[in-house]
């Protein structure tokens, strides 16, 4: 069982950095620090917005933004807190 969740907690790690780099680059894209008509741009913000959004959209039903601020992956980022502190106890549990 200890390597199981040691798989599910870097895969969970790795998505909070997922998310991460989807914001800057959606803050970036916003201010036009960055521009999408950049093949390599669009390329990288198509994948990290396929990975994140199908996980955030659930979120921003039911929070919405504030004042223009998107508050889902800061609510993302609870959940997985809580998903990793609670996944050795979850998994022993299971039988």
């Amino acid at each position: 069982m200890v390597p199981l969740i040691i798989v599910l907690d870097e895969i969970l790690q790795i998505y909070k950095w997922i998310v991460i780099a989807w914001v800057v680059l959606s803050w970036l894209i916003s201010f036009n620090v960055v521009n999408t008509r950049n093949r390599f741009v669009y390329v990288v913000s198509d994948i990290l917005y396929r990975l994140t959004e199908p996980v955030l959209r659930p979120i921003r039903r039911v929070i919405p933004s504030v004042g223009g601020l998107d508050l889902s992956p800061l609510v993302l980022f609870f959940i997985i807190q809580l998903i990793q502190l609670y996944l050795p106890y979850l998994l022993r549990i299971a039988p």
